[in-house]
């Protein structure tokens, strides 16, 4: 494989179980990163490249599930899979109900670490993949106006023209020419395109959240 080939991040305070672990997972074609501690992880600039974790669950200091947290805390999304000698099922049910692949005991077969770690990169692609089109739906929105942006919040609440018209102190045609030149912005062709973006990007909750807790501002 070449420099683009996955990395796998392997944390575990146990340096021969690290070394191991890294001469099979290189010799598969993977780059491997060795962490001694959950803490040497957070030090680590985790970019966007194809990658997943290899996380132990008993180490000093910061535990798995306890980094496992803080990953998420931090917004970082790489796929997890605990491999550990000290599994147990609360425990396990845990991780995975906060989101981890897998769940394995030591010593796992090479076939099953393998696949494992083969879907735990594929998720991972998912991931990247949604994150991009995130991206891309916020950019879109950003291009708006300061207006056009108060015609877009309205629009996706399910205001009609003439209630967004009053609300913002000008005409209905005035209103329809901003979601016109919006829509086109947006890259969309109807209202219910234009709600499921507002969605995707958290727009639509925010909105709903804002109107909730100050109805009482709305009074002309």
């Amino acid at each position: 494989m070449t420099d683009a080939s996955p990395i796998i991040h392997v944390v575990d305070d146990d340096p021969s179980f690290g070394a191991a672990i890294a001469e099979l997972l290189k010799a598969c074609g993977y780059r491997v990163a060795l962490h001694s501690s959950a803490m040497q992880l957070l030090a680590t600039p985790l970019g966007s490249e194809p990658a997943c974790i290899l996380l132990d669950v008993q180490m000093p200091g910061v535990d798995g599930p306890q980094l496992q947290a803080r990953l998420a805390e931090l917004g970082h999304r790489l796929p997890i899979v605990f491999l550990t000698g000290h599994g147990d099922i609360p425990t396990s049910v845990q991780a995975i109900k906060a989101g981890a692949e897998d769940f394995l005991t030591k010593p796992v077969r090479k076939d099953k670490l393998l696949q494992v770690i083969e879907r735990a990169l594929a998720h991972g692609a998912q991931i990247r993949a949604e994150n991009h089109r995130l991206a891309s739906l916020r950019l879109l929105v950003a291009r708006l106006t300061p207006r056009e942006r108060d015609v877009f919040d309205l629009l996706v609440r399910g205001k009609p023209h003439k209630q967004i018209a009053y609300a913002l102190g000008t005409t209905e045609r005035t209103i329809k020419m901003h979601r016109h030149n919006l829509m086109q912005k947006c890259r969309v062709q109807s209202l219910a395109d234009l709600s499921v973006i507002a969605e995707r990007i958290g727009l639509l909750q925010a909105s709903t959240d804002a109107t909730q807790g100050g109805s009482g501002d709305d009074s002309p």
